[in-house]
């Protein structure tokens, strides 16, 4: 009996350790429950704001100084090259250089047909003629990076044309959790924008840095941004909307680009 006892005693005893290791994991990494729970959120979340039809690739280069204009030569000849290759199923939505911001540093980006045309693109792209093209360029660049985004629903990418100008990219980062409250307060208050100027694209990091947004402006010239930025402010909604998102962003830039010979958006 006190066998029974003891054997009895000594499984409640590895039962209560377990229930504590349990609940020490829970805390420190997520119960199973809460992770499957998040998860499903930002699922949901990106289902809600996304376009969900294409997914855009931002390809960042930075430059060596001495290097640029043989970069130019040969990022033209891989990004117009793929541009110009239908068999990939890819679109160059623009590429730029940086003018005020980041120097030396080009930005690419390129429209997938979602994710398993990512995959089909990509494949095709180290199979082919192209993968040369890609690795002439290297030897100019001293580092990359690269996202995959998806387009905010009430913003679509503008399709190719030609008004002259700056472009400026701005970006933020985000508080974890706060995405769809993001999008919230800047969809309400985007119209004051609309009003003086034509959006280019929004997007939204899926895969890479994560809680990262960016929208993109094109003006004729800086001082036409600082004038039009001015008439935005006088718009009811605007302030409120600058207000908010801010509250729910760790930091943000803003670059202005220049557009590449090549590129369909200039």
């Amino acid at each position: 009996m006190l066998l029974s006892i003891a054997k009895k005693s000594a499984h409640n005893v590895a039962l209560s350790g377990a229930r504590r290791t349990i609940s020490v994991q829970s805390i420190l990494h997520g119960s199973p429950e809460a992770k499957k729970a998040g998860d499903i959120e930002i699922q949901q979340h990106s289902r809600i704001v996304a376009r969900g039809k294409y997914v855009h690739g931002f390809e960042v280069h930075q430059v060596k100084p001495e290097a640029v204009e043989e970069y130019k030569a040969a990022a033209e000849k891989y990004y117009a090259g793929i541009k110009d290759a239908p068999e990939l199923h890819v679109k160059l939505t623009g590429s730029w250089e940086t003018l005020v911001g980041q120097q030396d540093t080009f930005v690419h980006i390129l429209e997938y047909e979602n994710y398993a045309g990512f995959d089909k693109t990509t494949q095709l792209i180290r199979t082919s003629d192209h993968a040369k093209a890609y690795k002439a360029l290297l030897p100019y660049v001293t580092s990359r990076s690269s996202q995959l985004t998806q387009e905010f629903a009430f913003f679509p990418t503008a399709p190719p044309h030609a008004q002259g100008g700056v472009f400026e990219l701005r970006s933020y980062q985000l508080k974890p959790g706060t995405l769809l409250e993001w999008e919230n307060a800047w969809r309400r208050g985007i119209e004051a924008r609309r009003k003086f100027v034509a959006p280019v694209g929004a997007w939204f990091s899926q895969v890479g840095r994560l809680h990262q947004v960016y929208h993109m402006w094109q003006y004729p010239s800086l001082e036409a941004r600082k004038e039009t930025r001015e008439k935005a402010w006088q718009i009811d909604g605007w302030a409120e909307t600058v207000s908010k998102t801010s509250q729910l962003a760790k930091h943000m830039d803003s670059f202005i680009l220049l557009p590449l010979s090549y590129s369909p958006l200039k």
